[in-house]
């Protein structure tokens, strides 16, 4: 028992230097309902701030760097491979997100003036990863290994919605989008560069359902 504390009280100097929770500071996030899997190999910033209700699988860095400030509500998960970070500029996540699942998610507020918000009820997924002044609208979803700089994508119905052209703005695919800016109900889906030229209704690639 004594070695094991030892161990932990290494592991938490280690953290801390670099700005990370110890491992029982990050289990104490069970006090408002989050889940932490597995404390040991989860790192999240001393002053970052973490709603209630969250799920953080193993594998998931939470890194913020002052003058950077980082923000996640409710309810979200974050699945292995999941890394958030805010040194240069803010990062905010709603609620009820979900990150990362199929390969990971990466968000990044590492520059002068950067500025990411998330809102709820979205699918950030298969290695898709963020920078710049990017707005991700409530329900909207990245969906592959995009990189995406700067671009605002609206608020809508999340994946749920049975209408899909009142879906919030999706990418879907593979390459870079920069710049871009997509209303509701609007996917563009390739497997190079992202640009508006390739902006289709959602229902393109998912027919309404008549109701008789």
């Amino acid at each position: 028992m004594a070695h094991e504390s030892i161990m932990i009280a290494k592991i938490d100097e280690m953290r801390r230097t670099q700005g990370f929770l110890g491992v029982e500071a990050v289990l104490a996030l069970a006090e408002t309902g989050n889940v932490v899997l597995d404390p040991f190999s989860i790192l999240i910033a001393n002053n970052a701030r973490i709603g209630a209700s969250n799920i953080f699988y193993p594998g998931v860095t939470i890194r913020c760097v002052a003058p950077g400030e980082l923000t996640i509500g409710d309810g979200n998960t974050f699945h292995s491979g999941t890394w958030l970070s805010a040194e240069m500029g803010t990062l905010t996540i709603g609620n009820s997100n979900l990150f990362g699942e199929g390969g990971g998610f990466m968000a990044k507020a590492d520059r002068a003036g950067a500025r990411i918000v998330i809102g709820d009820h979205g699918r950030y997924q298969g290695g898709a990863s963020v920078f710049g002044e990017t707005f991700l609208g409530s329900g909207s979803q990245l969906l592959g290994m995009i990189m995406v700089d700067s671009c605002h994508l609206a608020a809508g119905g999340s994946f749920r919605e049975s209408d899909p052209d009142s879906r919030a703005a999706l990418l879907k695919g593979q390459g870079v989008a920069r710049n871009l800016r997509l209303e509701v109900g609007q996917v563009i889906s390739t497997r190079d560069e992202f640009t508006m030229d390739g902006v289709k209704p959602q229902s393109f690639f998912h027919p309404k359902v008549s109701r008789s």
